[in-house]
């Protein structure tokens, strides 16, 4: 096997699978100086302002002389003025393609009696503002299965009750968009179907008032949403009493439900990548896309999102919109991101992130090209803006920053039922109330960090396991996953402080 990789024979760049050494051959040319493993090397000499291209497509532009066998990162490859170096070709639809053969596969669910199936059974505890969450912590911890196991004892098909509390709610515009976002996600949660019944915390004075909040979501209350104030209740001490004494009622009816075999089309996952390297969209990123056309051909639904990290890439997107305006929405997104950055006196370049690019990636136009890859090949079939309910079935997208608990978020609150999150450089995430399955992109991090991840899919990279193989593997551990089976993270408790709604608009 090769210490090195070429992806595409008209790649002006190696990876390295290993740490290469000055003096050593790789791909016909000499190495100059130490290279290390997932970063790259020039396979011919390239001209100081010419493009360099990885996948087939235009990663940036040297910033200095390269010559053959030099190691190419931060230092001699830069961006360039992306919109005016080189035109991305949006080719709408071009690559749409007919539907796969219907496949059939089931799992083990828990059927609403809407309808909705979910992957787990928690009854949630959320705060409309952050001035209740404390007290909303206060009524989850007295059901603790680490600090009063007893409590639960008695309900085993109850997961759990957890607490998702986050620091916004109040001074910000009661008619903004910062405000219609939270409530758009936190109407997401309430009526989520892992969540078999929600508590609503509130203070009473806030900017979110529960009664606009719920008339706004087309909500009520009833026997699996109960709402009220602290400033209603008589303080701390009486609101935990009452969250305490509403959950007790609500835990018979919950732990009534049952597993039952249901069809894999009702596995909606949130699609996640963090922490990434040079191995991400040579390794777990394309295996996830493999998992991805077999979850879609069995009818389910895959949300891929993070605008900030497919910039560069959208066009590989836009080929597979099934309608000129399913592209057209999400290249209104890509704009709407280089006006907000802009806007900050920031620039969509500013992702990847110190750790990225100690892993390998030097440009979000290469970070955006592996990133893209966790979509697979399928249509898309359609674009929502944050936490908006995914209504379509297949391959979707959903703009969110390309902050892991903040996008993860937006995409539970549009109906996700599972993340499957990949890493390179390591993630300890979880996602409180959808199961979250990480999978890294290479073997050194797997033997490191086994404690946090699912699965390896290193295995590629060292060449004894091919994409379609992964992706297999991967979607049978996500049937296993939706089933029961406890994720990594699920046995560490992870997930309650990961909730992190956006937080857009001035705050007052």
């Amino acid at each position: 096997m090769n210490h090195w990789i070429q992806l595409h024979p008209h790649d002006d760049v190696l990876i390295a699978r290993s740490q290469l050494i000055g003096g050593s051959l790789a791909g016909g040319v000499t190495v100059r100086g130490l290279i290390p493993a997932g970063h790259k090397l020039a396979a011919r000499a390239i001209a100081s302002g010419e493009p360099v291209r990885r996948y087939n497509q235009i990663i940036g532009f040297a910033s200095k002389p390269i010559a053959a066998g030099d190691h190419v990162h931060t230092h001699n490859l830069w961006m360039g003025e992306a919109k005016g170096d080189f035109a991305r070709d949006y080719a709408i639809g071009a690559d749409v393609r007919p539907a796969a053969a219907r496949r059939e596969a089931t799992f083990l669910g828990y059927r609403r009696s809407d309808g909705r199936v979910a992957t787990r059974n928690y009854i949630g505890v959320l705060s409309s503002v952050n001035c209740s969450a404390t007290a909303a912590r206060a009524i989850a911890d007295q059901f603790s299965r680490q600090i009063h196991p007893e409590v639960l004892a008695a309900y085993p098909q109850v997961d759990g009750v957890v607490a998702l509390t986050h620091g916004s709610g109040c001074g910000m515009d009661s008619d903004g968009l910062g405000l219609q976002v939270l409530q758009r996600t936190l109407a997401g949660y309430a009526t989520h179907a892992n969540f078999c019944a929600v508590l609503v915390v509130g203070l009473g004075c806030e900017s979110n008032q529960i009664n606009a909040w719920l008339a706004s979501s087309n909500l009520r209350e009833g026997d699996t949403l109960r709402v009220f104030n602290i400033q209603d209740s008589g303080g701390t001490r009486q609101t935990v009493a009452r969250g305490v004494a509403l959950i007790h009622e609500m835990l018979p009816a919950a732990n009534a439900h049952r597993r039952e075999p249901c069809s894999a089309e009702h596995i909606t996952i949130g699609l996640q990548c963090g922490g990434s390297d040079g191995y991400s969209g040579i390794s777990a990123n394309p295996a996830l896309g493999a998992a991805v056309d077999l979850l879609v051909a069995h009818g389910g639904t895959a949300i891929l999102s993070e605008t900030p990290e497919i910039y560069g890439a959208e066009h590989l997107l836009t080929r597979r919109a099934v309608t000129p305006a399913v592209a057209h929405k999400l290249i209104e997104r890509i704009k709407w991101w280089e006006q907000y950055t802009a806007l900050h006196n920031g620039e969509l370049n500013n992702n990847p992130s110190p750790g990225n690019k100690a892993g390998g990636l030097t440009t979000i136009l290469e970070k955006s090209l592996g990133a893209v890859a966790k979509g697979g090949t399928s249509n898309l079939e359609a674009v929502y803006e944050y936490a908006e309910k995914v209504s379509a079935r297949g391959f979707v997208y959903m703009d969110t920053p390309g902050y892991d608990p903040v996008s993860a978020t937006g995409q539970v609150a549009g109906g996700a039922n599972m993340i499957c999150f990949t890493t390179g450089r390591g993630s300890a995430y979880g996602c409180a109330p959808a199961p979250s399955l990480k999978l890294s992109t290479n073997t050194a991090l797997w033997q490191r960090q086994q404690e946090d991840i699912d699965i390896n899919c290193g295995d590629i990279v060292e060449g004894s396991c091919s994409i379609a193989e992964m992706g297999q593997r991967i979607f049978d551990q996500v049937l296993a996953t939706a089933s029961g089976q406890a994720t990594k993270s699920e046995q560490h408790g992870y997930g309650q402080n990961e909730f992190v709604p956006w937080q857009l608009g001035a705050v007052m």
